[in-house]
């Protein structure tokens, strides 16, 4: 039976654990009683067994007492104690740590080894012995007392682990615990600190001792302590593996407080929480100073907007209400000069004066506008594949009269045909022409203007505009491309704002592009602007002029198209009639607010409508959508004539339906082309319904 339960143990496995080394122990004690010793034993080398008679004389030395202390079994049997192999000095300290719990002078000899296991009381400590070699060997001892049948002590049996592994992690533990920057603890489940390392006193401030003398929930700030008691509870009531996290505050000596964050883990066994803690009051004031700064800049944000938005709507009114007194001096002007009989010579000049001023003012209207649009990011751009043939002619063909009149020679290379830019078209057109009209103003009697491309990278075309003016010295290079700067300019006889450049610059910038400029004094400057090339072949490139001549065209004869002007400005009206009437193949009706042009509409059925935005009762796009939403009327084309010229006017209004967007002042030429245009497309509509409905009578 015995013998049974012997071979069972698993004493061949190392470590072994306390309970296993009793387990073994008392076998071991009634192995020996009955005079059998198993040889497991004796040959396991995984702990060390020393059996004594009753004197304390060694009687077996197994195999893993020889691996632990380096001396063979022959060496010590009936020779030595234990106690001769152990470390005298803790073996010293155990017999007074003995004769202080029983009252009695214990020598510390074997005596003290046996002293508890003799009294049949359990018995287990720490002790270290000393090997063959002299090397101090931390191990732990079990002890039992050995009896023969009649129950008297005939020995002692001994069974040690060794221990020096775990005692180097405890001590490295110690080393760790001593220098880690965060603060580590060790607590009980009866609220105290039962550990600590040196980094609490330099965080908060107290001294280890002070703070493991009152309990945990003290040194918590008040506020923090009922929700940290909550947490302590539920870590304890379920304990598991995770890591937990956690944030509160600790009080410090000098009445501050710190935010620690906890990371926790919970042994039930033992009743104890290990923890450790990490200073994180100087990330909490960033992180709450960043939020306050972030609240801040979200208002400050909300107030820019709101002074974008009324900026906006300042510069709207303004473009609107600067452009309708503009568009009757203009208008009317134009009217004057082309009048038959024509005007005067004397009355021609104060006509081109009043051209040329009321022009200029637009212009320095649509640059100021322009740049203001660009510096709050509100200006918008229609980037797609352009024919850069086709814009340079048109520019060609709009600055040819300012270089006649000075004189100037105009040269363009016909080299560009192939090309297809990514770019918005109206402002590339309105950077050119600014750059060719500064290289005419600026330039000598009789001087030239050329124009020709270069391919300054892969995927760019450079066109280059020099002239052949004075020149720019090094000084004033650096200062071009600055707002209302003109060099020295404005004192002259030419006009000009000083951001002309400024505003191409933006432009070309917003199209991906670049500007620059190369000058020699005495020769002339040459001002370039690079634009990007787009993916699209020139054969899928489609000018705006080839989709008007290749629009299918079914005429309808029709005598004297009509047009109806919805139009409360007086002055306006009575401008756009002096230019119909001059058009003996066209009908013009008008009507003074939107209500009552929407009924002109439905009962006139014109072929064509002008519409202002700005009307009273109801504005020109609500106007157009009961338009379009009517049977009777949808199918009318409906163009915008308007002094909202900001861009982003613009583009809502093209986006609300108009089939055209004219802004005032008033282009004669610009204005009868898009008349023209429009009352083509609506013949074309007209004819693709009534071919239609033929079909399906058919």
């Amino acid at each position: 039976m015995i013998d049974e339960k012997a071979q069972t143990l698993d004493i061949n496995t190392s470590p072994l654990s306390s309970q296993a080394m009793s387990l073994v122990a008392d076998d071991a004690k009634k192995l020996l009683k009955t005079g059998v010793l198993q040889t497991q034993l004796l040959t396991n080398p995984h702990f060390a067994l020393i059996a004594t008679d009753q004197q304390g004389v060694v009687q077996v030395f197994n195999a893993g007492a020889e691996c632990m202390l380096g001396y063979q079994a022959t060496e010590v049997l009936n020779a030595i104690t234990p106690a001769a192999l152990a470390d005298p000095v803790e073996l010293i300290n155990r017999a007074q740590a003995l004769s202080l719990e029983f009252g009695t002078s214990i020598a510390p000899g074997f005596e003290a080894l046996i002293f508890k296991a003799a009294r049949d009381l359990e018995d287990k400590y720490e002790l270290s012995f000393v090997d063959k070699e002299g090397r101090r060997l931390p191990a732990m001892w079990s002890v039992t007392a050995l009896r023969d049948q009649h129950n008297e002590v005939i020995g002692y049996l001994l069974m040690g682990i060794d221990n020096s592994s775990r005692k180097r992690v405890e001590e490295d533990s110690k080393r760790f615990f001593s220098v880690s920057q965060d603060l580590l603890c060790i607590a009980s489940f009866d609220g105290y600190f039962k550990s600590l390392n040196s980094a609490w006193e330099k965080t908060l401030g107290f001294s280890c001792e002070e703070i493991m003398a009152k309990p945990i929930i003290e040194s918590i700030y008040p506020e923090d302590r009922e929700d940290t008691l909550n947490h302590i509870q539920k870590l304890i009531a379920v304990p598991v593996t995770d890591k937990q996290l956690y944030e509160n505050r600790y009080l410090c000596k000098d009445g501050s407080y710190r935010w620690l964050l906890w990371s926790t883990t919970v042994v039930v066994e033992d009743q104890l929480l290990y923890a450790s803690a990490r200073d994180v009051t100087e990330y909490k004031e960033a992180r709450e100073a960043l939020l306050k700064n972030n609240i801040e800049l979200q208002q400050a944000w909300t107030e820019a907007e709101k002074a974008n938005r009324a900026k906006s709507e300042f510069l709207s009114s303004m473009s609107h209400e600067l452009r309708t007194p503009l568009s009757a001096i203009l208008g009317f002007a134009q009217l004057i000069d082309s009048a038959t009989p024509p005007p005067t010579p004397a009355q021609k000049s104060s006509v081109d004066q009043i051209l040329q001023a009321g022009w200029y003012l637009l212009d320095l209207i649509n640059e100021i506008l322009d740049l203001a649009l660009i510096e709050s990011g509100k200006l918008s751009l229609l980037l797609e594949p352009i024919l850069l043939e086709e814009v340079m002619c048109e520019c060609e063909m709009m600055i040819e009269p300012q270089a006649e009149r000075r004189g100037i020679t105009l040269s363009f290379e016909q080299r560009a045909t192939e090309h297809v830019l990514h770019a918005d078209r109206t402002r590339t057109k309105q950077v050119i022409i600014n750059l060719l009209s500064n290289a005419i103003k600026y330039n000598i009697a009789g001087g030239t203007v050329n124009v020709h491309y270069a391919t300054s990278k892969l995927g760019f075309i450079r066109i280059c505009i020099s002239d052949s003016g004075e020149g720019l010295p090094p000084e004033k290079m650096a200062q071009l491309f600055q707002p209302f700067n003109r060099l020295g300019q404005e004192l002259g006889c030419e006009e000009g704002t000083g951001i002309g450049l400024v505003l191409s610059k933006r432009l070309i910038e917003l199209m991906g592009g670049t500007i620059g400029v190369e000058s020699t004094v005495g020769k002339g400057s040459t001002f370039w602007v690079e634009f990007k090339l787009s993916a699209q072949s020139l054969s899928n490139a489609i000018s705006t002029e080839n989709l008007m001549d290749n629009a299918e065209s079914v005429k309808v004869e029709k005598k004297s198209p009509t047009i109806l002007y919805v139009e409360d400005n007086a002055a306006n009206l009575m401008l756009v009639e002096n230019l119909i009437a001059r058009r003996a193949d066209l009908n013009l009706i008008s009507t003074l607010d939107g209500h009552a042009g929407i009924a002109l509409a439905r009962n006139a059925q014109p072929d064509m409508i002008l519409m202002d935005i700005n009307l009273p009762g109801i504005n020109g796009v609500n106007a157009l959508q009961i338009l379009r939403n009517d049977p009777l009327t949808a199918h009318i084309p409906v163009v915008a004539l308007s002094a909202n010229a900001m861009s982003g006017d613009i583009e809502k209004g093209l986006q609300a339906g108009f089939f055209r967007y004219l802004t005032k002042p008033i282009v004669l030429d610009q204005f009868m082309e898009i008349v023209d245009l429009t009352l083509k497309h609506a013949r074309t509509k007209l004819a693709n319904k009534d071919s239609t409905s033929t079909d399906q009578k058919v």
